[in-house]
């Protein structure tokens, strides 16, 4: 398991947004919580069973836990990549089946998609994670 200041680059800005993410969500109010539960039914409808505490107590947790992961240099990065493409799928899975959301070509964002439509970099990255190679050492 090799260094790359390009991988590293990634899993800090992705890790950290994260965990910030769910750092903040440690204190959620159960109307805050609901609202991001009903999002999240558009795409995982078992979570419609849970009170909108627990919801909003399991992202966190959730959050906070892949957010170390990525960080934690021990973990390689295909690894990280992996994890982080799990999370990053149900975000953007999240974002293209929330009903307005999107313009009619169901891609585009519209004003209130745009916050959500920022998860496609997490995405992005994911798969950075996961098919970057590194340079074999040339032979003389």
């Amino acid at each position: 398991m090799g260094f790359s200041i390009s991988n590293a680059a990634l899993r800090l800005v992705s890790g950290a947004f994260i965990l910030n993410s769910g750092i903040g969500k440690l204190k959620i109010t159960p109307e805050h919580a609901a609202g991001l539960q009903t999002a999240a039914q558009q795409v995982f409808p078992q979570v419609a069973a849970w009170k909108p505490e627990q919801f909003g107590s399991r992202l966190a947790y959730t959050e906070v836990a892949l957010g170390a992961f990525i960080l934690a240099p021990f973990v390689s990065s295909r690894l990280a990549g992996l994890a982080l493409g799990g999370f990053s799928g149900g975000l953007v899975a999240t974002y293209l089946k929330s009903p307005g959301m999107t313009e009619q070509d169901g891609i585009r964002p519209t004003s209130a998609g745009t916050a959500m439509a920022k998860d496609f970099w997490l995405a992005g990255i994911s798969l950075a994670l996961l098919f970057h190679r590194k340079k074999s050492p040339q032979k003389d």
